[in-house]
């Protein structure tokens, strides 16, 4: 934290054009302004930004902060924010122990910000035909559910495709999971992944060629439509090109989840103009994973509920954008946007830093909670940050906090995650 909003901000100051002659408010101060006043209210106003700055020992009012967001500021903050994307903290590994059978288990997702249309020479946004979403921020991250480290943010513009994603350049270590939408379903990268000895586990793109160990070309819909069986789990490869070794993995679900994968399927073509195939809505009645992790290291059982855990990169993003709001602003100064969201996005990775070496290897943990009492006592880190007190100790009277009730409860009719986690090696649920 001191290495990112101390020395990486100090010296960015003058390369940015941030500082171009001695002022009492530096570039780190600037920076821990901001950052420790939209984490601890993602809503203050310019005067609650004046009364964080004079926390910090710089008395300034809130005209002149206002007058500070310019382009060099922004291009500050974004490069701040690239250092601490470059740092990488982990916790112990969680007490799962089917997760703890990878190396890392790996989750990626992008989220999109809309930005004001002004800024589409910084980051472009998707709507070049229409006019509008001119400008927008794609947001890419990855995830270890294993010891909670984080790669990114990774910032692209928002028209970029996901398979044009940072993340899909990212090696991952031997014997590490990867779970990944299916908007990051790409061959090839299996394929690398194959011949690095790492795992992936997705779900399959319709349009992939399944053959069976015969090398016959399979119809997933007739496959499924002949089985009387709930479950499957037939060897196969995939790829016209690849033929890549897998397990295709498949489950019934209940008619009211496929009709209302059905529904959504229909709404989102309908959204976009265009029909969903027969083929399609008919597969709805099934859960259809690939995998190349052999059985004897997971079962079936245990594929699909693993794969569930894509989602808590979603939960993630909820985290960040509902709570932190890093995609909202209360002005409609381009550059005091673009500032706000680079300096909220600091925010949330320095809240998540906090959040995985308090709580991470708990598997239990309410990051809702923990997210709730460290933006309490923000306060504690601007003392430290002041000199009234060292920074450690400030983090850690925070994760003490954390570590008392920042827990979920059981849950009978629907459980956490981590409760059909835990049931592998439990004997079921209680």
């Amino acid at each position: 934290m001191e290495r990112v909003l101390t020395v990486k901000a100090e010296e960015l100051s003058r390369s940015t054009g941030f500082v171009e002659r001695e002022s009492k408010m530096s570039a780190s101060v600037f920076v821990k302004t901001l950052v420790f006043g939209w984490l601890q209210c993602p809503d203050v106003s310019l005067s609650g930004l004046a009364e964080v700055a004079a926390a910090l020992g710089v008395t300034i009012s809130p005209q002149a902060i206002d007058n500070r967001f310019n382009p060099q500021a922004a291009e500050l903050f974004r490069q701040v924010l690239d250092a601490a994307a470059s740092e990488l903290i982990a916790a112990d590994p969680v007490a799962i122990p089917i997760l703890r059978r990878f190396s890392a288990v790996i989750v990626e997702d992008c989220s999109i910000v809309s930005l004001p249309d002004e800024l589409a020479q910084v980051w472009q946004g998707t709507g070049e035909r229409t006019g509008h979403n001119q400008s927008a921020l794609k947001i890419e991250l990855r995830h270890d559910l294993l010891t909670g480290q984080v790669q990114g943010p990774f910032l692209q513009s928002g028209r970029v495709h996901d398979r044009r994603s940072f993340l899909q350049a990212l090696a991952l270590p031997q014997k590490a999971l990867r779970l990944a939408d299916l908007g990051f379903f790409s061959l090839d990268k299996l394929a690398a992944q194959d011949a690095s000895g790492s795992y992936w586990l997705s779900q399959l793109q319709v349009q992939t060629a399944v053959f069976d160990a015969k090398g016959q070309r399979l119809d997933p819909l007739q496959l499924l439509a002949r089985q009387s069986a709930n479950l499957l789990d037939l060897p196969v490869t995939i790829g016209v090109d690849h033929r890549l070794p897998a397990r295709l993995l498949a489950a019934r679900v209940p008619p009211e989840v496929a009709a209302e994968r059905r529904r959504k399927l229909i709404d989102e073509a309908r959204h976009k103009g265009q029909m969903v195939s027969k083929a399609r809505l008919a597969l709805a009645d099934w859960t259809i994973l690939v995998t190349n992790v052999p059985c004897e290291l997971l079962s079936l059982e245990e594929a699909l509920v693993l794969a569930r855990l894509r989602w808590q990169i979603e939960l993630l993003f909820k985290l960040w954008k509902s709570y932190g709001r890093i995609d909202t602003s209360r002005s409609r100064k381009i550059w005091r946007i673009l500032c706000e969201v680079y300096a909220k996005l600091l925010a949330m990775v320095i809240q998540h830093w906090v959040l995985i070496l308090a709580i991470w290897s708990h598997p239990d943990r309410s990051l809702v909670k923990a997210a709730a009492v460290l933006r309490a006592n923000v306060s504690v880190l601007l003392a430290a940050s002041a000199g009234l007190l060292a920074l450690d100790v400030a983090v850690g009277w925070i994760q003490n906090l954390i570590q008392v009730g920042c827990h979920m409860n059981t849950r009978k009719k629907k459980p956490n995650a981590y409760q059909l986690l835990l049931a592998f090696d439990q004997g079921g649920l209680a």
